[in-house]
């Protein structure tokens, strides 16, 4: 019995199910069309696993012409010997930036006049009391008034305020306000002949025009 139960064949277990449980794929139906192509695909696949290394090699190689280091030598290239298409941009960037700096700069001194006018022009009150004085002659000698009328004349001129309109010089029209005019013999020109309200510049703008007496040939 024993002999007989061995020379009997070993089963035979067929997958037969649709579903690849290694690939999840759908399986094709044998003696199909699917089933042909899929056999053939799988053909050249072998053949091409089986073709010469040498060959792999070769393509790879072909692939990896252009290194990282070819890239940096071509970019310090282009820095150290830089093209005329690039060498324009440069000046042109350079030439708007340094314009771009001159008006920065300009901006900024027209905004720092502006804002030491708006606060000068509150003391136009006092200096024009001070000059009175002055005229009167109580800023004579050393007196505590004197001193303080100094220090004020000095601190706003530091700001840049600058007092303009002397008797005697020429008359113009764009820094001299003329409030009355009399005729004389003695000059051959406009001239000054009195100064009722001192002019100031700010640095280069006329903060106030002076008030003035003109003189005009007979």
């Amino acid at each position: 019995m024993a002999d007989e139960n061995q020379d009997h064949d070993e089963p035979v277990i067929r997958d037969k199910r649709r579903i690849d449980p290694e690939t999840g794929e759908v399986r094709p139906v044998p003696g199909t069309a699917a089933a042909a192509d899929a056999a053939s695909e799988g053909t050249e696949a072998d053949a091409a696993a089986s073709a010469s290394p040498e060959g792999d090699e070769g393509d790879a190689g072909d692939e990896k012409e252009l290194t990282v280091d070819d890239i940096l030598n071509a970019a310090q290239a282009e820095v150290e010997d830089p093209t005329a298409e690039h060498l324009a941009d440069l000046k042109r960037v350079t030439a708007e930036y340094a314009n771009y700096r001159k008006r920065t700069e300009a901006n900024r001194e027209v905004e720092r006049e502006r804002a030491i006018g708006a606060a000068v022009s509150v003391l136009l009150p006092v200096l024009d009391d001070l000059d009175r004085a002055d005229k009167h002659g109580d800023l004579e000698g050393d007196t505590p008034f004197a001193t303080i009328a100094a220090k004020l004349r000095a601190s706003v001129e530091k700001l840049g305020l600058t007092p303009f309109g002397e008797v005697g010089e020429p008359f113009d029209p764009q820094q001299h306000e003329a409030i009355f005019q009399q005729h004389s013999d003695d000059v051959e020109v406009d001239t000054v002949a009195d100064v009722v309200e001192t002019g100031y510049m700010l640095g280069g703008t006329l903060l106030r025009a002076a008030k003035v007496v003109v003189k005009t040939p007979a």
